[in-house]
């Protein structure tokens, strides 16, 4: 049986792949400057600033529709002189309040609240189990992963509009901890 010539183009093709070169530092340094940039930007697209007033890490847990949600986040004021959250509104909720949980007995119960302080050089936590954003009558499900429009009006920085990243129903807020 004789031999046919194998065309070059196909003992390229069916060669061992080459092995590539190592990388060098230059090039290891870049790859990881670029895998911190790309990490760090779904923080810091979650962040928002009004005026004086950083709003960081906006979140909420994932409801069904027709259902009730909460919003959670927190507030910063850089400035010199108080601001306050005197409302918000989404448009997947039929009315939205701020509330606290106050402690009555052995029950904890929620109550509306007209607006939240946020003193100069202070930090507010709207978080599970305290103050926090109610998001009543939902026109539409939350699903985990998704996010929902949140409009927040201050009386000094005015409106300002985020985002709420929908976490687990049984979430804490672990998930943007920082």
């Amino acid at each position: 049986m004789s031999r046919l010539p194998v065309p070059a183009a196909l003992r390229a093709a069916h060669a061992a792949p080459a092995t590539p070169a190592p990388a060098g530092p230059t090039v290891r340094r870049r790859a990881l400057v670029v895998a911190a940039v790309l990490c760090a930007l779904p923080a810091a697209a979650h962040d928002y600033t009004a005026g004086d007033i950083a709003i960081g890490h906006p979140w909420t847990r994932a409801a069904g529709a027709n259902g009730n949600g909460a919003g959670f986040l927190r507030l910063r004021n850089a400035g010199t002189q108080p601001d306050r959250l005197l409302s918000a509104a989404s448009p997947i909720a039929r009315s939205v309040e701020l509330h606290s949980m106050v402690r009555d007995g052995d029950v904890m119960r929620m109550r509306p609240v007209q607006n939240i302080v946020i003193a100069p050089g202070q930090t507010v936590e709207l978080r599970p189990g305290g103050l926090h954003i109610m998001m009543i009558g939902l026109s539409a499900a939350m699903n985990q992963g998704s996010r929902v429009p949140l409009t927040l009006r201050f009386e000094r920085a005015g409106d300002v509009q985020v985002e709420l990243v929908v976490e687990a129903a049984g979430a804490r807020g672990g998930a943007h901890d920082h």
